[in-house]
């Protein structure tokens, strides 16, 4: 089982109703979030092309912030969903650093927090907050490794791309342009 995460830059609307359900649903402190949204304006005037983008962890099969973390809080659970585990974490900072994508911060209380598509919702068969709320319905989860998962019919038929191939770290997180 392999989860990922397909984003539709053609749906996506840019409204933030992602950020509020991953902030809501996981607890985020006022201030802080797991995911937010980017918008790229490319090309030169008068030939200019708008994409709104969710971004948040990549959980990357070759993970920098698993290799580097000296406690082993940051881990792969089941699925290939990168976590941390809270009471392990020492807040170093090591993780955070490490990251191409920037997709953790160090929370209040003392340890580094991110995005674990929601993994607790995973776990009872339900999808991440942040599908469930899409009002354009850009965004796909499911399992990589079943041919007929929401994630792996959006990558099928259309083009797509991942943020920083050069890193070499495999991201399951994949912007359908």
């Amino acid at each position: 089982m392999r989860y990922a995460m397909a984003i539709d830059t053609k749906k996506c609307v840019g409204c933030g109703d992602c950020v509020v359900a991953c902030q809501t649903e996981n607890n985020v402190p006022h201030g802080y979030c797991r995911d937010w949204i980017v918008e790229s304006v490319d090309g030169t005037y008068p030939s200019l092309s708008l994409e709104f983008r969710s971004e948040r962890c990549n959980h990357c099969d070759n993970a920098p912030c698993v290799r580097c973390c000296p406690t082993g809080a940051s881990h792969i659970e089941e699925g290939g969903i990168v976590a941390v585990t809270h009471d392990k974490c020492i807040g170093c900072g090591a993780c955070i650093q490490s990251c191409p994508y920037d997709a953790r911060y160090s929370h209040p209380e003392g340890y580094v927090d991110k995005c674990t598509f929601c993994l607790h919702r995973v776990q009872k068969g339900q999808s991440p907050a942040c599908v469930d709320v899409c009002p354009t319905r850009c965004l796909h989860f499911g399992n990589l490794d079943d041919p007929n998962s929401d994630v792996s019919l959006a990558i099928k038929d259309r083009k797509w791309k991942v943020l920083a191939p050069e890193a070499g770290t495999k991201p399951q997180l994949y912007f359908l342009t």
